[in-house]
């Protein structure tokens, strides 16, 4: 699955991760004075107002972390052209920052978006006002800001979606080509044909929304958790608790930890259902496939049998995934408004103007929900396992390893 498409060592992933961890330390403690190396310093003050519009985009701390990016990408993808080259290291390596990349730029084009809030919704609430004095003139003006940062967000949307359709069917298309290429070694797998034809249809698929959603989720995080940080000055207490420090960071992380591990507990047992379902479903299939060509085989009574293992592995999901959806669907309904309930002392006392609250909530929103991935992934999560698994059959025997169990009774 992916040896056939990234390089072909037990160093490369690892290398991923040091690589990426080594980046990020240098960009967040030596950033500033890249930038002022190079000649594009920038500004130390933390307070200063955030820029509106499309001249967010072309700062200085933005167009040092463009050439950063681009230089430690050519570095990391020129040692692997050289060190283990293979067919598809310009999509696997060199797409894989491009997607990266994409993906962060979409999430800065929310910070953007966020960024503009606060003067218009300030209009808005001015306006409102009998002593306002905002002019249609300067309401029009800041709903065409919108309009560009919009026009660049469908832009960049279409954009990276097209390339990771395309970067998805490349790694298909390696996998489909390494699976051909050995199917002496596989044919004799029980639906080894649907396997390599839909499993890994299926398993681009999910990793073209599942992994896309991943790293959205993290780039996320990584542009609002400092937005949030910085709000949290207009925010001096929470309700119950009082005054802590940055309220609004401590208050995101803990609910969004609290609904991940609360689902998580709940939903402990629906991935080994899944998976037995996986092997029930496969029994009565295959007792199907050989009653086409032998009559001694798929009995009424053996596949009554097989079917009600079927029936009694639904029933019993159908039972856990209710309990299941109720704790979620009222997790999901707190979070809705659970912001608000945070935000209720600031609100009372006038602390903050309705940009600000716009503000507030937007960041809010975007942080809870990265933190909450894998509740609103846990299924699809557990249909990619289920096809991992499946395609693993097909490594095992390539490489003259035990099958699993339930492909060695197939053989059988």
């Amino acid at each position: 699955m992916f040896k056939s498409f990234f390089p072909n060592s037990g160093w490369f992933w690892p290398s991923v991760i040091l690589w990426l961890a080594f980046c990020a330390f240098i960009w967040v403690a030596f950033g500033t004075d890249i930038s002022a190396a190079i000649g594009l310093p920038v500004a130390a003050d933390a307070d200063a107002e955030p820029i509106i519009g499309l001249r967010h985009f072309v700062t200085n701390e933005f167009l040092t972390f463009y050439l950063f990016y681009f230089v430690t990408v050519a570095i990391f993808a020129a040692f692997w052209f050289i060190a283990a080259p293979s067919r598809w290291q310009w999509w696997s390596i060199v797409g894989s920052a491009v997607i990266f990349f994409s993906t962060y730029y979409s999430v800065q084009v929310s910070v953007a978006i966020n960024n503009w809030r606060r003067p218009f919704f300030d209009s808005v609430q001015n306006a409102l006002s009998p002593d306002g004095g905002v002019t249609t003139a300067q309401l029009y003006d800041l709903i065409a800001i919108f309009a560009e940062i919009a026009f660049l967000a469908v832009f960049i949307y279409v954009m990276t979606r097209f390339l990771v359709s395309h970067y998805i069917f490349r790694w298909r298309t390696a996998m489909n080509d390494y699976y051909t290429e050995q199917w002496s070694k596989v044919r004799h797998i029980e639906g080894a044909s649907q396997r390599v034809q839909e499993d890994t249809m299926r398993f681009a698929t999910i990793m073209e929304n599942l992994g896309v959603a991943l790293v959205e989720a993290l780039m996320t995080l990584f542009a609002f958790l400092p937005v949030l940080w910085s709000l949290s000055q207009y925010v001096k207490e929470l309700p119950l608790v009082g005054e802590i420090a940055h309220p609004l960071f401590v208050a995101a992380l803990i609910w969004s930890i609290f609904g991940t591990g609360l689902l998580a507990l709940v939903g402990i047992k629906l991935p080994g259902l899944e998976f037995k379902n996986q092997r029930v479903e496969a029994a009565y299939r295959k007792e199907l496939v050989y009653g086409e060509d032998d009559h001694l085989r798929a009995h009424p009574m053996s596949l009554r049998e097989l079917f009600a293992n079927v029936r009694k592995n639904y029933f019993t999901l159908y039972i856990h995934y209710m309990y299941f959806n109720v704790a979620r669907s009222l997790y999901l309904q707190a979070d809705n408004i659970f912001a608000y309930v945070i935000l209720v002392p600031t609100i009372a006392a006038g602390a903050i103007t309705f940009g600000i609250l716009q503000q507030i909530l937007t960041a809010f929103s975007q942080v809870s929900s990265s933190f909450q991935y894998l509740v609103n992934s846990w299924t699809t999560i557990v249909e990619l396992l289920s096809v991992y698994k499946r395609l693993k059959s097909f490594e095992a025997s390539i490489n003259n390893e035990p099958l699993p169990e339930i492909d060695q009774h197939a053989t059988q």
